[in-house]
């Protein structure tokens, strides 16, 4: 399977999505937005995976690139792609098909626990997922689910934690693909971010939950395994 990641800012990258293609023996292949890359030619992949990002669905006028992003989500999904976003990524899903992004009421950072709704026991892909699950989340923003989507997932501060949209896309507002070094360089870059808030753990809270790590990797494994599954 030829995998195309789309990237918002340096320090986001595919992380155990590249390492769960690379095992499963499939091409993963960026375009690094931040960098003004061109985007690559529809046919060019089967996969789309659309990364995280510090900035907002609708800020056009300081990433020139936000509005041909939105385009090629729906050229993709209109394509029959698979497509796959995390955080930022499952946020511009939601726009492109019609659902609303806005602030939370509380930013939501670290390790946080998710519940599956019951319309996820039906999903293919969320089916062999525990009813409850330890996640990192590093969000803002969140979504109402767009017409036709079904939602997979809430926590306590935030209702819409994933949804899919038919069999084909996935969105995911929280992180199973981080690595220990992906959520360091979080640290690094957004470190600001960690006020004082009932939902924002402190660095040494995010530090101290990194044995979840395994097991969220275990997870993401298994959801990309069923994802990619070909029918039949």
């Amino acid at each position: 399977m030829r995998i195309l990641c789309l990237t918002h800012v340096p320090f986001e990258d595919a992380a155990n999505i590249g390492e769960w293609a690379n095992l499963r023996g499939h091409a993963l292949t960026y375009t690094h937005l931040y960098r003004d890359e061109a985007m690559p030619a529809i046919e060019s992949f089967d996969m789309l995976a659309i990364m995280g990002g510090a900035m907002n669905v609708d800020e056009h006028d300081r990433y020139l690139w936000l509005a041909s992003e939105k385009d090629f989500i729906r050229q993709a999904i209109d394509a029959d792609k698979k497509v796959i976003g995390v955080c930022l990524g499952a946020q511009l899903i939601a726009d492109v098909l019609g659902g609303e992004v806005f602030p939370n009421d509380h930013k939501e950072i670290g390790w946080h626990r998710i519940r599956l709704t019951p319309q996820a026991a039906q999903s293919k892909v969320f089916s062999m997922l525990p009813p409850e699950m330890m996640v990192f989340h590093w969000h803002g923003d969140t979504f109402s689910l767009p017409p036709g989507a079904v939602g997979l997932a809430s926590s306590g501060v935030c209702e819409n934690q994933a949804f899919r949209y038919g069999d084909l896309v996935l969105a995911l507002q929280f992180h199973l693909e981080y690595s220990q070094e992906s959520i360091e360089k979080m640290l690094t870059h957004c470190g600001d971010e960690l006020i004082d808030n009932p939902y924002i753990n402190t660095p040494e809270q995010i530090r101290n939950g990194y044995d979840n790590i395994p097991q969220t990797t275990e997870w993401l494994y298994a959801l990309l395994d069923m994802f990619t599954q070909k029918p039949g």
